[in-house]
């Protein structure tokens, strides 16, 4: 189940993003697809829980081709789909590496690292593959907009996530000690 729901955030987020016309909060653009990616880290992150790290790359790949499968189907430019790949093979290696290293409550190694990794995905992603230097269809100007609206996106279901683990892991561990 864990699998499939980080292949189904990842293949949704993409039709998410072609279907529905970004969000403009205030001076921020955010593609309707950044809501549910924030998602696919923490749902990567549980995978890596149960399969380990070496098998949770094998799922990274498939996840990226599934990705980049779709993106075309939807009629995505072939510099939009590199750029979706390329940002989505830094992000999640980054996240699962960090989460791998880091000797913290899983709420927090879900935050930390998804923190970073959602980083990267925008920068990446905004930079190659909307701005000028990518398709052109952001000016500068709009870059370091969209690059901030959607790290805030991505922080937010972030941190509700990592709360929301943490609930889920504080009730078990209550259960467990009073058995």
């Amino acid at each position: 189940m864990r699998i499939f729901l980080y292949l189904i955030s990842i293949v949704t987020a993409n039709v998410v993003t072609a279907a529905f016309a970004p969000l403009n909060i205030g001076a921020f653009i955010v593609p309707m697809g950044t809501l549910l990616i924030g998602a696919t880290f923490i749902f990567r992150d549980l995978v890596q829980n149960k399969y380990g790290r070496k098998k949770t790359y094998i799922f990274i790949g498939l996840a990226l081709i599934l990705s980049a499968i779709v993106s075309n189907i939807l009629g995505d430019t072939l510099l939009i789909v590199l750029a979706s790949a390329a940002s989505f093979a830094v992000a999640e290696t980054t996240d699962t590496e960090i989460y791998s290293r880091l000797k913290l409550p899983m709420a927090w190694r879900v935050f930390y690292s998804g923190l970073v990794g959602g980083l990267l995905d925008s920068v990446i992603f905004v930079i190659i593959g909307l701005s000028p230097l990518g398709a052109n269809f952001l000016p500068w100007e709009a870059v370091p907009f969209a690059i901030i609206g959607q790290v805030l996106v991505k922080t937010i279901i972030q941190g509700m996530g990592a709360v929301i683990l943490n609930m889920v892991n504080n009730h078990s561990t209550k259960n467990a000690i009073s058995n």
